[in-house]
């Protein structure tokens, strides 16, 4: 429709480009369109890349066709001669010119696309056998045609393309350009979207007709595969997750994309140009059809990567200072009663439960995330160095709260001199600390034990070796209002809350040694990190990855290493935050986050989708896939397809 006087086209952007030519030509495509007799339509398929169809003029059947400039060449008879407007016979000269002419557009970033003709004095035409549908077959048409003209078409790069691009190489991502565009054309735009960097370029058929061995040698190498069919493109896909043990990701608007898109790990649709069914067969939608969105994909996963592990960090350390604490202290007493009571253990683990799971999964992505390399598929769900955070802190933990326990008046005594509880009687503060009247030795190791967690809640925000465990930490402000609410509530219990909580209120030099000692945790984490985990673990023998079938997902394997935590807490709990089956769209998403190993766009622009590895995904249904148009900016070319990768 006319906007601001001008006719806009929406759709294919090669049929786009002809009806424009037709306008600057000052042709009415509208009556051409009215005026055809159409007798029948061969639609594009990516095996002949070409289209046809049949009408009829007075006297006679025209067959026109249009597709691939160097097919339909070799399948051309005729051309017209300028100057006198009639057919003459292809020379072997004007052959080799129109190749020439072909090579010089395409070397210019032009999609060449040819149209000729042929015409039929009946239809059927004679000499023809029918198919068993009664039809004529494409191919049977396609004898001594007539080449008409050679048209180049401009798909121009879209603002960011070239630095998405360099921000997937960052990230680790392996960018790959798989089209139906001639190799020149192809290399030529994967040039400039800084995807071609002088590695290998080869043909769909030349590619499909390797060896397994040949194959695998040149696949680290691949960086644009032109000319190619759904089945190159489902083939590639296929030998990187085997041979490579890539994590796939690709990208896809048409029909013929849904194979691809349902062997990949990830698939990425189009929400403007992709069809039905590519939508359908993927499992994230691009609603702006941009190929930075896959970057911003890769960034969020990430993110969401790095929330679960920073509450497992967090909740781990607490569980096992918890549970020692409470078994040491429970042993050791006469009446065999833990020093944390129940209501207390209900508060302990409302902070790591909800508070900490708000405070540490809400941290916004930043691009630093890119500048990592992604994880293996195989790597396990808590790392090393993680580990080595988690052990350390437990042991520092642990050991701050015993010798409060049974060390407090070497550290507080004269604090605790006030308590009536204990009257100077050793006995009190040591030997029973655990009698059923609240003492101010149990609630100084109670608070300590909050101040700990509350401290290592910043802690955990890291999971890198970086020392800054500060950086940004104004950036989230939910996890800046989340550490005042439980600094608050932890102050209310201690002062108001005797007789919910069975504590004592604490004087004012209580309450600085007990802050001191929990801050105490974030100089711990520094030295912590300082340490070598080489010298700790041994990663093949001690953290070794578990290995599991072809057809699990990461998801998955994730969720066999949670099984001794959830022993450990319990299942309802656990359950609420990853449920006992993942959806495929939750697959998908977790997929990103543990790292697409290559993002596969086929053709020229840059449109996309993310999907997760399943068997059963014909029957996943769009909904709620979409990356809101806000988070993203421009996109890439306008138009096709290209493919990406993460190793």
């Amino acid at each position: 429709e006319p906007k601001n006087g001008k006719i806009n086209f929406i759709g294919s952007k090669t049929e786009t480009a002809l009806l424009q030519l037709l306008l600057d030509l000052g042709i009415n495509y509208k009556q051409l369109k009215e005026d055809a007799k159409i007798i029948q339509f061969y639609p594009f398929s990516s095996e002949r890349k070409a289209m046809g169809l049949v009408i009829q003029e007075d006297a006679y059947f025209r067959f026109y066709v249009k597709g691939a400039s160097e097919i339909l060449l070799q399948k051309s008879r005729y051309i017209i001669d300028t100057n006198t407007g009639n057919e003459t016979e292809l020379t072997d000269t004007e052959r080799d010119t129109t190749q020439q002419i072909i090579k010089y557009y395409a070397g210019r970033s032009l999609r060449t696309l040819t149209i000729a003709y042929r015409d039929l004095e009946q239809w059927p035409p004679d000499g023809i056998t029918l198919d068993p549908d009664g039809e004529i077959k494409f191919e049977d048409l396609m004898v001594n045609i007539t080449l008409l003209c050679i048209i180049g078409i401009e798909d121009p790069l879209r603002n960011g393309v070239r630095e998405a691009v360099a921000d997937c190489k960052d990230a680790g991502v392996k960018v790959r350009m798989v089209t139906g565009d001639n190799v020149l054309t192809a290399r030529s735009i994967a040039e400039q979207c800084g995807i071609y960097t002088g590695g290998i370029v080869m043909e769909g058929p030349e590619f499909r007709n390797l060896s397994n061995e040949r194959m695998k040698e040149i696949l680290p190498r691949l960086q644009v595969l032109a000319r190619s069919s759904p089945e190159d493109k489902k083939i590639l896909v296929g030998k990187l997750k085997e041979e490579l043990n890539d994590i796939v990701a690709v990208t896809g608007d048409g029909t013929n994309d849904g194979p691809a898109l349902r062997t990949a790990d990830v698939g990425f649709s189009m929400g403007i140009s992709g069809t039905e069914t590519a939508k359908e067969a993927s499992s994230i939608i691009l609603m702006d059809d941009n190929f930075s969105s896959i970057v911003k994909a890769i960034m969020w996963g990430r993110c969401v990567n790095d929330a679960v592990k920073k509450f497992l960090q967090f909740q781990l350390t607490v569980n096992v200072t918890a549970v020692l604490l409470t078994f040491i202290s429970a042993v050791s007493s006469g009446e065999q009663k833990a020093v944390l009571t129940a209501v207390q253990l209900l508060w302990v683990n409302l902070i790591m439960d909800t508070f900490a799971a708000l405070a540490l999964a809400t941290d916004p992505p930043t691009p630093e995330l890119l500048k990592r390399k992604p994880e293996n598929r195989d790597s396990p769900l808590i790392t090393p160095h993680m580990w080595k955070m988690i052990i350390g802190q437990s042991i520092f933990q642990l050991a701050i709260t015993l010798i409060l326990l049974y060390a407090a008046d070497d550290i507080v005594g004269h604090g605790l001199d006030s308590d009536p509880t204990n009257s100077h009687n050793p006995t009190n503060s040591h030997t029973e600390p655990n009698s059923n009247k609240p003492t101010t030795l149990n609630t100084l190791v109670f608070n300590t034990f909050v101040m700990l967690q509350i401290f290592n809640e910043i802690n955990c925000r890291n999971l890198d070796e970086k020392l800054n465990v500060f950086k940004n930490i104004l950036r989230n402000k939910l996890f800046v209002i989340i550490f005042l609410i439980t600094g608050v509530g932890q102050v209310l219990i201690i002062q108001f809350g005797s007789n919910a909580f069975q504590t004592v209120p604490l004087n004012f030099v209580q309450w600085l040694v007990c802050i001191g000692l929990g801050f105490l945790s974030i100089p711990v984490g520094v030295i912590i990190r300082l340490i070598p985990v080489d010298k700790l673990f041994s990663y093949k023998r001690a953290m070794k990855a578990p290995t599991f079938r072809d057809d699990e997902s990461a998801v998955t394997s994730w969720q066999k290493q949670l099984k001794f935590f959830k022993a450990l807490r319990g299942s309802g709990r656990f359950r609420t935050h990853f449920g006992p089956q993942f959806n495929k769209n939750q697959q998908a998403f977790a997929g990103v986050a543990v790292v697409p190993s290559l993002i596969i766009l086929s053709s020229v622009g840059v449109p996309s989708s993310v999907r997760s590895r399943s068997q059963e995904r014909g029957e996943s249904k769009v909904t709620q896939r979409s990356i809101p148009r806000e988070s993203i900016k421009d996109s890439t070319s306008q138009g096709d397809e290209i493919e990406v990768s993460e190793k």
